[in-house]
C-alpha cells in the first residue's frame, strides 16, 4: 500500500522545499508539482510532493492517518473521521441513476 504524507512548505527553492509535518522538517522534491510558496500544503510519497492541497484537504488526510495510528493501538478514533461517520452514505456522481 502506497501512503501520502500531507505536509506544509516552509521554505521553498526552484525545485526543492524544506518541509513540514508535527514538528519534523523533511527535504521535499518539487519536480512534479513545480515551485510552490511558503504555507502550501503539499501530499508527499518518498521524498516527492505529488499534488497540491488545500488546508482542509490536508488536514482530512492528516486525521485518517491519525485515525489509522489510534485504530492499530487499539484507541477511540470516529472522531477523526466525523466527516465519514455522522453522515448518510451517498454513492460517487459516476455510479448514482437519478
Amino acid at each position: 500500500m502506497c501512503i501520502g504524507i500531507p505536509m506544509r512548505v516552509v521554505a521553498a527553492a526552484e525545485f526543492v522545499a524544506q518541509c513540514e509535518r508535527h514538528g519534523a522538517i523533511s527535504s521535499i522534491s518539487l519536480l512534479l508539482v513545480g515551485p510552490q510558496p511558503s504555507g502550501t500544503h503539499v501530499l508527499t510519497h518518498l521524498g516527492s510532493a505529488i499534488r497540491v492541497l488545500d488546508a482542509e484537504e490536508a488536514r482530512a488526510i492528516d486525521d485518517a492517518l491519525a485515525g489509522l495510528a489510534e485504530a492499530s493501538e487499539g484507541r477511540a478514533f470516529e472522531r477523526l473521521f466525523a466527516d465519514l461517520v455522522y453522515r448518510a452514505p451517498e454513492l460517487p456522481p459516476h455510479l448514482r441513476t437519478e
